[in-house]
C-alpha cells in the first residue's frame, strides 16, 4: 500500500443485540470501558478517520469522538448498511470494518487486514482464522460502494454473497484465532472477562 492510500475505519454499532436483550453493545463495559473504545483504540493506529455507525444512543457515542452516521434506512438491515453509510461519508480510499464487540483485535490486526489487501490489490481482504471467515472484518475498496448500494436496494442482506462478487484476499489469521472471540450474550463478555483476568 502506497504512502498515498489514504484509509478510512468504521466501527459497527449499529446492532439490535437480541441475545443481549436488546442492549447496545458498544456501550456495554468490559474491564471497566465500553467495547466500542477497544475498536477505536484499534482502528487508531492504522486509520486517518475513524466512523462509528449505530442506530441507538447516538449522543452518547458522540461522547467518545469519533463521527456517528446512521443506517439510511429504518430496518437495522445488518452490517451491510452500516458499512454502506460508511461509504457514503467517507473519502478515503480504502475502508476497515471492525465490530463493536471484539475487544482483542489491536492494532496491528487491522494492518494485516490491510496489507492482505494490499498485497493482492484485492477489491477486499476478510479475516480468516483457518476454519472459517469472519466477514465483518474487512479491509474493502471504498469504490465498491456502487456495487453495495445497488446489492442492498435488491433487497439482498448476507455479506458472505456479496463479498463473493468481488475479488477477494483471505488475510490469515490462523496463528491468533482468539481474537474473533463472539460477545454475544452477557455470559460470553463475563467469561471472557474472567479469563483475561488470569
Amino acid at each position: 500500500m502506497s504512502a498515498r492510500t489514504t484509509v478510512a475505519g468504521v466501527i459497527l454499532a449499529g446492532g439490535l443485540a437480541r441475545r443481549m436483550s436488546n442492549r447496545d453493545k458498544g456501550l456495554i463495559l468490559y474491564h471497566g470501558r465500553p467495547l466500542v473504545c477497544y475498536a477505536i483504540d484499534a482502528l487508531a493506529g492504522a486509520a486517518s478517520e475513524i466512523i462509528i455507525s449505530a442506530n441507538r444512543n447516538l449522543e452518547q457515542y458522540r461522547l467518545f469522538g469519533p463521527p456517528v452516521v446512521q443506517d439510511q434506512t429504518a430496518g437495522f438491515d445488518g452490517p451491510l448498511a452500516g458499512i454502506l453509510t460508511a461509504l457514503l461519508h467517507t473519502r478515503a480510499e480504502i475502508l476497515v470494518v471492525l465490530p463493536c464487540d471484539s475487544p482483542l483485535v489491536k492494532p496491528e490486526h487491522v494492518r494485516k487486514l490491510l496489507a492482505a489487501r494490499a498485497d493482492h490489490d484485492a477489491d477486499v481482504a476478510a479475516a480468516h482464522d483457518g476454519e472459517r471467515l469472519h466477514p465483518v472484518f474487512l479491509a474493502l475498496k471504498t469504490a465498491l460502494k456502487d456495487s453495495l448500494q445497488n446489492y442492498l436496494a435488491s433487497g439482498e442482506r448476507r455479506i458472505d454473497r456479496w463479498l463473493e462478487q468481488h475479488q477477494l484476499a483471505l488475510a490469515d489469521f490462523s496463528a491468533t484465532p482468539d481474537i474473533f472471540v463472539n460477545l454475544n450474550t452477557m455470559a460470553d463478555l463475563n467469561a471472557l472477562e474472567a479469563q483475561s483476568a488470569r
